[in-house]
């Protein structure tokens, strides 16, 4: 019997790499696989058949936020996992959801952050920031995999649509008020680095680190009110 999961997939207008994510999706014994594309794709979309009979093809108007929630609502799975498009799996994934999707309703899992080699050597510090932000202050982000339930994505009403960027890190904040257990899934997930190779490692670390620092004093006031 598939496991009682559905996988979301927000596939960005740009994004060229979510096929191969899909093929590697296909492997998993799971109830649903909903990627979920941009409306400004509707007269180019693919057909599911190409990566496997499961698949299905959402639409939502382009943000991460909006599509991630119309993927949750195109399921019906008791869990969700969401993945970025430029995710990539490792061996260790199947076995280690087996055993998450027997945690209670009210974990929410995560997964360890690993780059592609697509992006600078320095990366390795990236890996272990990641790994210190989440195990020590209970902040993963979205590019490490969110599985929730479906009772604790419908109690925090979904991710937040008006935002324009950190949907993921206001999600974990909200989840943590309402007290949600953060807590690793066991296996590592790969995502892409290219933006590191693009933009520069110093600078786009910098940003991020800005960033992150910047959202937590506005997230963590609005999770508490």
């Amino acid at each position: 019997m598939p496991a009682d999961l559905a996988i979301v997939v927000p596939v960005g207008p740009n994004e060229d790499r979510w096929g191969l994510l899909l093929r590697q999706l296909s492997r998993l014994d799971v109830r649903e696989i909903v990627a979920v594309l941009p409306t400004s794709l509707l007269a180019k979309q693919p057909k599911p058949q190409q990566f496997n009979a499961r698949v299905h093809v959402a639409f939502a108007q382009a943000g991460r936020a909006r599509q991630l929630n119309a993927g949750a609502q195109a399921c019906t799975a008791k869990w969700i996992w969401f993945l970025h498009a430029d995710s990539a799996l490792t061996k260790r994934v199947g076995a280690a959801l087996t055993t998450h999707l027997c945690r209670d309703e009210d974990a929410l899992g995560y997964f360890d952050l690993r780059f592609l080699r697509d992006g600078p050597a320095l990366m390795l510090l990236n890996r272990f920031g990641a790994w210190i932000r989440s195990r020590w202050f209970d902040l993963p982000f979205g590019d490490q995999g969110f599985v929730v339930s479906r009772s604790l994505f419908d109690r925090l009403q979904g991710f937040d649509t008006s935002l324009a960027f950190g949907e993921d890190h206001d999600f974990i904040w909200r989840a943590r008020s309402a007290g949600a257990r953060i807590v690793p899934v066991g296996a590592p997930l790969y995502t892409s680095a290219r933006k590191y190779a693009a933009n520069g490692w110093w600078h786009t670390t910098a940003r991020h680190v800005r960033a992150t620092w910047e959202q937590a004093r506005e997230f963590s006031g609005r999770a508490r009110v």
